[in-house]
C-alpha cells in the first residue's frame, strides 16, 4: 500500500484509497474473505473473490479487527513537546492500529476551558495521523477545588464529551458529585483517576513486599478503592455516567462488580502493562518500570485480565505517558511515573488474553474498538463495524511477525517503553481509517489493477 515504514503525512492530507480488495484477509480471525473498500466504505465482502478491475492487496494471513479506539492517550501537547507532539503520539497510535485517541488534558496549560480544547482539536486537524478527541480538565488546573466550565467545552469547536483530571484524582465529594452531575447534563461523563491522597502519601510503589524491602513508600490498594466506591455510589445515586481509570486490584475489580451488579453507569479501564507486568520488577530500579498506578501483585494481574475476560472490565486503555529522557531516568523516587503504550497495547493484549484462551478476537475487539468508541461517543452507526456500508476504518494484524520492540525504533519522541527487548508474535500491518491509509508496513503486499479481459 506504501513503502515499508509507511507513509508520514497526516490523516488529514490523505487521499481515499482507490476500490481495493485485502484479498484473503480474516475478520476477527474467522474465515478469510476478500474485503472491497469503494469510497472509503465497505463495499463488499466476497468468499470467492471480487473483480479484477480494483487496486489489490495480499492479505492472508493477516486478521482485520476494527480500528482501535484509546479512551485514555497522553500527547503532552502543548507544554511538553520534548516529550511527544500531537504528530508523532498519533503516528504511534495509527502504528499501534488506532484510529481514534482521547487526549488526556493534563497539558501545559491544562485543557480546562473551551479555547485550550479547540487549539488541541485544531492542531490535531493539521498534524494528526489518527482523529483526536481532546479531553476537557474536570477542574480548573486540575486544582481539585472549583470546577471547569464543563459546558462551554462541551459546547465548544471540539465537541469535548469526556472530562478527567487524571494524573489526580478530583478529592471532593461534593465537588465529584457536581461533576458527574454536570458532565450527564451535556451528554458527557467523568473519567476518575481514582487515588486518595492521604492514603497515598509520596507514593513510588505497589504496597507490598517488594516496596518493604526496598524502602519505597507503598501506594496501597484501598487508596484506588476507597475511591471507586465512594464514586461509584455518587454515580449510582443520580445515574450519572462514571468512567474509572487504569483499574489496577483485585479489590477494585469487586467493587466494579458489584456496582454493575446494581445496575449503575459505571464503565472502567485497564492498561495492557497492568495485564502483563508485576510490582516484581521494581527490583530492577529501572524507572521505565514506574507508573501510576503502580505494577501490582501477580495476584491482581491474574484477577484483572479475568475481569476484562467476563467483561466486569469494560475496556482496554493505553495510559501512553510519554516522558524525555532527562526526567525519566532519575532516581526511582525523582522520576514521574508513566510508561509508553500505543504500539505496544495490541501485541500485549494478544498475548494476555487470546493467546492465553481468555478472550477471542472479537472480544478482544470489543474491549479495544467497538466498546471505547461506544463510551467515548465515537461509534459510528451500530453493530459490527466490519460489515458491508460501514466506514473502512480498520487494522490489518500479524500473528507471525516474531518482532522484538526496539525503543529507537518507535513512532514516539519518548523512549520509555516497559517491553524494551520484549519479543511479541503480534504486530499491526496496516491501519486504515475512514478509507484513508493512516499506516502500512510489511507485510502488506499490493498488486496493480488487473486489465479487464
Amino acid at each position: 500500500m506504501t513503502e515499508p515504514g509507511g507513509n508520514l503525512r497526516p490523516l488529514s492530507r490523505q487521499p481515499l484509497l482507490p476500490p481495493t480488495v485485502l484479498r484473503g484477509v480474516r475478520p476477527y480471525g474467522e474465515e478469510p474473505v476478500d474485503l472491497l473498500i469503494d469510497n472509503g466504505r465497505i463495499a463488499a465482502l466476497d468468499p470467492a473473490g471480487q473483480g479484477p478491475a480494483v487496486h489489490s492487496i495480499d492479505c492472508h494471513g493477516l486478521i482485520a479487527l476494527p480500528a482501535l479506539t484509546d479512551l485514555h492517550t497522553h500527547l503532552r501537547q502543548p507544554g511538553a513537546e520534548d516529550a511527544e507532539t500531537i504528530a508523532t503520539g498519533t503516528l504511534a497510535a495509527a502504528k499501534g492500529g488506532y484510529a481514534t485517541v482521547f487526549a488526556m488534558a493534563n497539558t501545559q496549560p491544562v485543557a480546562d476551558d473551551p479555547r485550550r480544547v479547540e487549539y488541541v482539536a485544531e492542531v490535531a486537524e493539521r498534524t494528526a495521523h489518527c482523529q483526536v478527541r481532546p479531553v476537557g480538565a474536570v477542574t480548573v488546573g486540575l486544582g481539585g477545588t472549583t470546577l471547569a466550565p464543563i459546558e462551554a467545552m462541551a459546547a465548544s469547536a471540539a465537541r469535548t464529551r469526556m472530562f478527567s483530571d487524571d494524573g489526580r484524582c478530583v478529592e471532593d465529594p461534593a465537588l465529584m458529585r457536581q461533576a458527574l452531575r454536570r458532565a450527564a447534563d451535556v451528554g458527557g461523563f467523568i473519567a476518575q483517576h481514582a487515588q486518595s491522597s492521604p492514603l497515598s502519601p509520596n507514593a513510588q510503589a505497589n504496597d507490598g513486599a517488594v516496596a518493604r524491602e526496598l524502602g519505597l513508600p507503598g501506594w496501597p490498594a484501598v487508596a484506588e478503592e476507597a475511591i471507586i466506591a465512594r464514586d461509584c455510589v455518587l454515580a449510582g445515586a443520580d445515574d450519572t455516567p462514571l468512567h474509572i481509570c487504569h483499574v489496577s486490584t483485585r479489590g477494585s475489580v469487586e467493587v466494579i462488580r458489584w456496582a454493575k451488579s446494581r445496575g449503575w453507569p459505571v464503565t472502567a479501564e485497564v492498561t495492557p502493562h497492568h495485564l502483563l507486568l508485576t510490582d516484581e520488577l521494581v527490583r530492577t530500579g529501572d524507572t521505565r518500570y514506574k507508573v501510576n498506578p503502580p505494577l501490582r501483585s501477580a495476584q491482581d494481574v491474574t484477577a484483572l485480565r479475568e475481569a476484562l475476560a467476563e467483561g466486569i472490565i469494560d475496556v482496554v486503555a493505553t495510559d501512553h505517558a510519554p516522558h524525555p529522557a532527562a526526567t525519566k531516568n532519575r532516581p526511582w523516587c525523582e522520576a514521574p511515573p508513566g510508561m509508553l503504550g500505543l504500539e505496544t497495547a495490541l501485541p500485549v493484549v494478544a498475548e494476555t488474553m487470546v493467546r492465553t484462551g481468555l478472550m477471542s478476537w472479537r472480544r478482544l475487539a470489543e474491549a479495544m474498538a467497538i466498546r471505547p468508541a461506544a463510551i467515548g461517543g465515537t461509534a459510528v452507526g451500530g453493530g459490527d463495524p466490519l460489515q458491508v456500508g460501514m466506514p473502512a476504518t480498520l487494522c490489518l494484524v500479524s500473528t507471525d511477525a516474531d518482532w522484538t520492540v526496539d525503543a529507537a525504533r518507535l513512532a514516539s519522541l519518548a523512549r520509555n517503553t516497559p517491553f524494551s527487548g520484549h519479543r511479541f508474535s503480534t504486530r499491526v500491518a496496516a491501519t486504515i481509517i475512514g478509507g484513508r491509509l493512516a499506516w502500512s508496513a510489511d507485510p502488506v503486499r499490493t498488486t496493480q489493477p488487473t486489465p479487464d479481459p
